[in-house]
Parts: structure tokens; C-alpha cells; sequence
């Protein structure tokens, strides 16, 4: 029987439930999101719901609108299989990145997850620097990142492409795997428990879908073979979703993502950079950049093999792109002040005037 901790319910979303301060709003967790209208899991079944007006209004807000993986507190309709959300509840680990050409807006992948599960092919898409900044991400949402490549017939030195995929995420639990040969996918099951959600994330073609079927038993989600010219994969999955496992873990399957911008300012680009901050630490300035400082432990590793320079290069790159990104938000948000701040004493003018033209 499907009770609501099937779903991942737990006593903290109880707690946020109770302080919406309405005994009639019933919990409900999105797992499709289609457009206006949001298909939910509840304890007694699916249905289908839209926005409440006022959250409506709030949802212009990307952050504000229900996305999948989110519990939402929701108002039945007569019918039964219909409902208004109300509100979303407060959200634990959302993998999140920067909306494609839009510089200043978030875009959730989902919410309330646990674990992702970061594909990769060890074919034609396979690819380090992408892997780094897929980890970056995952960090920045603080779930716990599990690394999957796949397609492990299809790559004669699977163990070198292994041994370099590791050392970006030591701690990281990795998983060589063929998804479509017997077996391939059992070793993710362990990730996956009962109650919990993970989340799978990576490029088109590495092989998601198939990965899914495997874990379900059945062929639920279309696959397709991938280019023979570059070996890319085309969309199979076309939006987000969450999916019930038989052993009763939860999965967000995601469409391949053509792009991967950073969106939050935090301490995870260093987090996945480890060992070059450790080698930071050892540079004649604390705030070496790693450029042209005299006594730059970290240059010095590349010159002599400790660490690779692409490496560094692409932690150079992602530092920038994360830089430019926060003084891009700091600068709207200046200017978004300044816009209030123009029309309230245009306002305050026209108050004024109008004051003394009555009293006159």
C-alpha cells in the first residue's frame, strides 16, 4: 500500500504542512510538471492540480513555482482527482543551474532529492571537464553525487577513463557499468532505498533511460541509438519525472542537458577542486589566484606533473564564469534598487503636489 513516506514524506515536512496554519490544505509531491498544470502522488492516489491564483501571482518568481520532486500543500477538489496548490513547502537539495541565456535566472531541476546519479558514457561522450562541472552542481545542491559511466563494452581502456573519473571525486561512490548487458544497473540499486530520491543527471545519449528500464523491469522510457558521426545521443526524455522504483526508492528522470552554467556562489567550486586548494595553501599568498603570483604551489604542480594543466585551466574557466555571473546579478540588482527607489520619490512628488494644488 502507497502511503505518503512512500513518497519521501517525513516529520520535517509535517512540521512545514502544519505551519501553513490550514487544517483543510492535504500534502501532495509534484511528479510531472506540465506547464500550468502539475501531476502530484498523494496517499490516496494521482491527481492533477494547478496553481492557487495568489500563488500564481508569486510563481512569476522562478524559484516560487512548483517544480518536480517538490511537496506542495494542496486543497482537494469535489471530485477527488483535482486540486489547487496552495503553497510549496520549504525545499531540501535542489540541483539548480543557470537558465539558459538568461544570465540572471535560476532554473531547479528538481527538488528534495538525496542522491544524484551522474551518468557518462565511456564512449564518444566522454568527457572529464564536463564530468568536473556536472560535480560542481551537485555539490552546490548538497546532495551526495554517485558517478555512473556506462557503456563500459564500448571502451577498450575503461580502466584509465575509471582511474581519471575518480580522482575528480575521491569520496564519490563510481559505478563502470552496461546498462543493457545482465546485471548492468544492479550496483545503483544500493543508492536508491526505500523513501529516499535520487535524481539522474547527464548528457543525451550516456544511456538514462535505458538505465531506468533496467531498474523498473520494463520498457517505459523510449531510447534511441546514438550518432554514429560523433557518437551523441538525441532527447529521448523530454521532461522531468518522478518515477517509484519497485524496491521503493525514488528517481527524477531529466532530459539531456545541452548546457551546464553554474548558478550559486558558494564554496563547492573549491569543494571539487580539492586538491588544487589543498595545493593553494601552499602558495606564497593566501589569495593567490593562480596566474602570475611569484611562488604559486599550484603552477609549480603543473610544471612538474603533479597536477594537469587542464585541470587547472578548467578550474580557471569555471571560476570566471562564476564571477561573472554574481557581478552580472549584483549589477540588476542595483539597478532593480535604484528603479524602486526612482518611482517612490516620483510617487512622493506627485503626492506633494497634489497636496498643495488642493489645499490652494
Amino acid at each position: 500500500m502507497l502511503t505518503l513516506e512512500t513518497f519521501g514524506w517525513d516529520d520535517r515536512f509535517e512540521t512545514a504542512l502544519r505551519a501553513c496554519a490550514d487544517g483543510g490544505l492535504r500534502p501532495a509531491r509534484v511528479a510531472v510538471a506540465h506547464n500550468a498544470l502539475y501531476q502530484l502522488r498523494t496517499a490516496d492516489g494521482e491527481v492533477m492540480a494547478e496553481v492557487a491564483g495568489r500563488l500564481r501571482h508569486r510563481a512569476a518568481a522562478p524559484d516560487a513555482r512548483p517544480v518536480v520532486g517538490d511537496w506542495v500543500a494542496i486543497r482537494p477538489g469535489a471530485n477527488g482527482d483535482t486540486a489547487t496548490i496552495e503553497a510549496v513547502l520549504p525545499r531540501r537539495r535542489c540541483f539548480s543551474r543557470k537558465a539558459a541565456g538568461e544570465p540572471t535566472r535560476r532554473q531547479l531541476v528538481a527538488a528534495n532529492i538525496d542522491t544524484v546519479l551522474l551518468v557518462s558514457g565511456l564512449d564518444g561522450d566522454f568527457n572529464l571537464r564536463r564530468i568536473e562541472r556536472y560535480l560542481v552542481a551537485i555539490r552546490n545542491s548538497g546532495a551526495a553525487p554517485v558517478l555512473v559511466l556506462n557503456k563500459a563494452d564500448l571502451c577498450p581502456d575503461r580502466e584509465d577513463r575509471r582511474a581519471a573519473a575518480a580522482a575528480l571525486a575521491p569520496e564519490a561512490p563510481l559505478h563502470v557499468i552496461e546498462a543493457l548487458g545482465p546485471g548492468g544497473v544492479e550496483p545503483l540499486r544500493q543508492h536508491l532505498p526505500p523513501g529516499r530520491t535520487g535524481a539522474l543527471i547527464g548528457s543525451s545519449g550516456v544511456g538514462k533511460s535505458t538505465i531506468i528500464n533496467r531498474l523498473l523491469g520494463r520498457e517505459r522510457q523510449k531510447t534511441a541509438a546514438v550518432r554514429r558521426r560523433d557518437g551523441r545521443g538525441r532527447h529521448t526524455t523530454t521532461q522531468r519525472e518522478l518515477i517509484l522504483l519497485p524496491d521503493g526508492g525514488l528517481l527524477i528522470d531529466t532530459p539531456g542537458m545541452r548546457e551546464l552554467q553554474l548558478w550559486e556562489d558558494t564554496n563547492a567550486l573549491d569543494d571539487a577542486f580539492d586538491d588544487i586548494r589543498r595545493l593553494g595553501a601552499e602558495c606564497r599568498f593566501r589569495d593567490c589566484e593562480h596566474e602570475g603570483e611569484p611562488r604559486c604551489a599550484v603552477r609549480q604542480a603543473v610544471e612538474t606533473g603533479r597536477l594537469s594543466a587542464a585541470r587547472l585551466d578548467s578550474f580557471r574557466r569555471l571560476r570566471r564564469e562564476r564571477e561573472a555571473a554574481r557581478q552580472r546579478r549584483e549589477e540588476l540588482a542595483r539597478l532593480d534598487e535604484h528603479r524602486r527607489v526612482t518611482t517612490a520619490h516620483r510617487a512622493m512628488r506627485a503626492f506633494r503636489s497634489n497636496r498643495l494644488t488642493d489645499e490652494g
